[in-house]
């Protein structure tokens, strides 16, 4: 097969498989009889899934932060830790996850330089 016929034919199964994972909520759950809106399992996840998968990620960061390095030599993590706890300080006071990203990152990249 031609190196370019198989690029596009690639490229349009990816753009179709893209199209269909879109589609498949509105596909799945249509026009809802009650009103529009979606069943309440569905709100449901919609609402712990996010918090849930951040949670997760932030204690697989740590931990594995932590495995690497002994503490001693890591300045017992002072920068991770106070870093996190700005994340989330800010977005329990100001609920703006751009801000708490963007002003933790920058603390963190503050406090490792040497």
């Amino acid at each position: 097969m031609p190196e370019n016929t198989y690029l596009f034919l690639m490229a349009t199964t990816m753009a179709g498989v893209s199209l269909l994972l879109r589609a498949f909520p509105f596909l799945a759950f249509g026009h809802a009889k009650d009103g529009g809106h979606p069943p309440k399992i569905v709100t449901y996840l919609g609402r712990v899934i996010s918090p849930a998968a951040i949670a997760m990620l932030v204690v697989y960061c740590f931990s594995a932060y932590f495995k690497e390095t002994p503490l001693p030599q890591k300045s017992w993590g002072m920068a991770e830790l106070l870093a996190g706890l700005t994340v989330i300080g800010l977005q329990l006071w100001r609920r703006n996850p751009l801000l708490s990203i963007l002003v933790g990152t920058i603390l963190y990249m503050f406090l490792i330089q040497r």
